[in-house]
């Protein structure tokens, strides 16, 4: 992942490796910070001859906002999460494809291929896979840290000093695997129980932050953070004494897509893109840089051995992880809900 460039609280513009009195068009990409390695750009940009731009979101829930406040129309792809395709799916903002449309397309692993958010693939390709749980300093902490009450009852070392994804979705999938509820619940005493288990947690939060989640580890500001397992294996990495977890009552599993968007301007690049992406030694270029997984055959031979043996990248057999879902639009306005409370 390049190094994440900011300006503000807005989503920063990238406009890179382009040459536009000469590029055969466009391509607008909305991705999430520091998830695509300049070189792929490049080698895109020169391949195809196009002029490559790109926005970044910090989670899926600004994504979309940001497309329902005037902005389709104006990127070609975007890069959601699953739950997110689903929902976006439904909204009528993704446009579809054809098989014959794109060469790579038979490269897509078996188990990426028939999802429940876009059966069949029409509206989307894989991009990368992995898992959110959470992160924790073993100076600061030599304990069990086999369980989400780390994030929501944390023990008095770590309690101030916990960094949450900013990240609704996720965050209050993982409250409900702690409570053992199941996700989407309608049941009135288990929703009152999730918002009640998030505002007694939230004070020993030290913030919440997406974009910063792997440099607090690293500074040491978090002894505990939520965190995406690419960052967490980033983050131990550049030397931070730091565990990722795979907790006893379950963690997140997610895959983000490419999605073709409704009124691309560009769609035939859009589409030259994402057949560029299920070139394996692409999308393992893009593994190594992000350190998740690709969804896409014949990998294997370009992965770095760091990548390919990073502890947050191979979880135990048992807990399994849980996709994100997506909620019915009463469920949804509840947990909207039970987020705006949270973040006063």
């Amino acid at each position: 992942m390049k190094k994440l460039l900011k300006l503000g609280a807005s989503a920063l513009a990238i406009t890179l490796a382009a040459n536009a009195a000469t590029a055969e068009g466009k391509l607008v990409i909305y991705n999430w910070f520091e998830y695509l390695p300049q070189e792929l750009i490049d080698k895109f940009a020169a391949q195809e001859n196009v002029e490559v731009t790109m926005d970044t979101f910090d989670s899926n829930e600004a994504m979309l906002a940001s497309l329902k406040a005037g902005k389709m129309g104006t990127y070609d792809v975007a890069m959601p999460s699953d739950y997110m395709v689903d929902i976006m799916g439904d909204e009528g903002m993704l446009d579809t494809f054809d098989q014959e449309e794109m060469p790579n397309f038979s490269n897509i692993m078996d188990q990426w291929l028939n999802v429940s958010f876009d059966p069949g693939r029409n509206s989307s390709v894989p991009y990368q896979w992995g898992s959110t749980s959470f992160s924790v300093n073993r100076d600061a902490y030599k304990g069990d840290i086999n369980t989400l009450a780390m994030i929501f009852n944390p023990p008095n070392e770590v309690k101030g000093k916990i960094n949450v994804l900013d990240s609704q979705g996720e965050v209050l999938a993982l409250g409900s695997m702690y409570l053992g509820i199941p996700q989407c619940s309608t049941d009135r005493e288990e929703l009152k129980a999730l918002n009640n288990l998030m505002l007694e947690a939230k004070p020993h939060w030290a913030s919440f932050g997406s974009d910063v989640a792997k440099d607090v580890l690293v500074s040491g500001d978090a002894s505990v953070g939520m965190i995406w397992s690419g960052f967490g294996a980033k983050a131990r990495e550049e030397g931070a004494n730091i565990e990722y977890a795979f907790p006893k009552e379950g963690y997140v599993v997610w895959t983000d897509s490419i999605v073709l968007l409704k009124d691309a301007p560009n769609r035939a690049n859009a589409l030259k893109f994402m057949n560029f992406m299920l070139e394996p030694e692409n999308a393992a270029a893009l593994t190594n840089f992000a350190a998740y997984t690709a969804g896409v055959k014949g990998v294997e031979p370009f992965l770095s051995d760091t990548v390919a043996n990073s502890p947050e990248s191979n979880p135990p057999a048992e807990p399994i992880g849980e996709l994100v879902m997506a909620c019915p639009q009463e469920v949804q306005a509840v947990y909207d809900t039970i987020w705006t409370n949270l973040k006063k």
